[in-house]
């Protein structure tokens, strides 16, 4: 990997930046010693979508929806 110093690469920052997006890491030195390492930037990978994740793992019943619908009823429009 090669070296440039602090200097060279603020001179030249467009040109290593780009060298750098193309996968050609280098490494910054000041006084001839590593400081830090330039390399391209890896977006980060989109996440799965979540939707549906536990369909093979919960079931509900076919009435699931109707479950208790006469005393949820009640609750909302008063006991009678």
């Amino acid at each position: 990997m090669p070296h440039v110093n602090i200097h060279a690469a603020k001179t030249n920052l467009s040109r290593l930046v780009e060298k750098a997006a193309q996968g050609e890491s280098f490494v910054i030195a000041k006084a001839g010693k590593p400081m830090v390492t330039v390399s391209p930037y890896k977006a980060p990978e989109k996440p799965q979508k979540r939707v549906g994740f536990l369909k093979d793992f919960i079931t509900a019943s076919d009435d699931f929806d109707h479950i208790a619908e006469e005393e949820i009823a009640a609750l909302f429009e008063g006991s009678p």
